[in-house]
Order: structure tokens, then C-alpha cells, then sequence
């Protein structure tokens, strides 16, 4: 079976995306733990959180900026339902990614994805590779349409 870091390689590489994973050595699960180990503002660290449809149960996917959380409101009016936070095993299951290490692109399965337009303001920004310490760093716009997401307003 083909390894988190790897499926989330692969994604890049069939994107057009050029990355190179990192290994941190250190965990860079929360957006300060990331900006620490990538010497990067938190703002930079691409933040990849998966709700789920109250009614639907469908996963979808929200990149937004480490300094911002996302506009609940705003991201169930894009997903065309209400949303709740997504059981951490039924993520696993779904995109092969655990929490703290869901990468924005590579998942098992594909998962409607939004970006935060904020993401846009800077020239690289950083998300997870699939694994606790593992990160790479992109160019905000490449990286979003390597995630096929949509650009919208997503920040509280």
C-alpha cells in the first residue's frame, strides 16, 4: 500500500506541481507548530480542515490561512449544507490522511475542496504531506488548483 507522503507526491507530481516533502523531525500539526519549524508567519501555514454534511455526510474540504478560522456560515452556504466537524476516523478512512497531517491534495477519494482567497496574498505558503512532521511548501496559486479548489471568502 502506497504511503500518505507518497499518494500526496504523487498528487503534486500528476498536477504539475513541483514539491519537495519535508520531514521536520517536529511535530507541525497546528498552524504554530508548522510556522516554527518551516520559519514561516503563521499566517502562511495552509490550514486543510474536512467538515462534514449534517445531512449528507460528505466530506469537504477547506484550505484557509494559519491566522484565520474559517466562516462556518460561509463554508456550509458553499458546500449547499450545514456542517460539522468530521469524526478524525471517518477522515482517516476517507482521504488516508490522519488529523494533523491531511494534506490538501492526494486523498483516497475525491472531496470538494474551497480555499481561502487570503491564501493568495503571499508568494509560498506551506500545507501537510500526509504525515504529522511532514510539510511542503507551494506557490498559493499552483497549489490551489493542484487541489482543484474553489477561491472564495472563507475567513471569520
Amino acid at each position: 500500500m502506497v504511503g500518505s507522503i507518497d499518494r500526496v507526491t504523487a498528487a503534486a507530481a500528476d498536477a504539475g506541481l513541483a514539491i519537495e516533502v519535508k520531514r521536520m523531525g517536529a511535530s507541525t500539526r497546528t498552524a504554530e507548530e508548522a510556522a516554527e519549524q518551516c520559519g514561516c508567519g503563521v499566517a502562511q501555514i495552509v490550514k486543510s480542515l474536512v467538515f462534514q454534511g449534517e445531512t449528507s455526510g460528505r466530506l469537504f474540504l477547506f484550505l484557509v490561512s494559519g491566522a484565520n478560522q474559517l466562516d462556518l456560515a460561509r463554508a456550509a452556504a458553499l458546500a449547499g449544507e450545514a456542517l460539522k466537524r468530521a469524526d478524525p476516523r471517518h477522515v482517516r478512512d476517507e482521504t488516508g490522511f490522519a488529523i494533523g497531517g491531511v494534506a490538501p491534495i492526494g486523498h483516497l477519494i475525491a472531496i470538494p475542496a474551497f480555499a481561502d482567497e487570503t491564501l493568495l496574498a503571499y508568494d509560498r505558503v506551506w500545507a501537510a504531506a500526509g504525515a504529522h512532521d511532514a510539510v511542503f511548501a507551494a506557490e498559493p496559486k499552483a497549489l490551489i488548483e493542484a487541489a482543484k479548489a474553489q477561491v472564495a471568502a472563507l475567513a471569520a
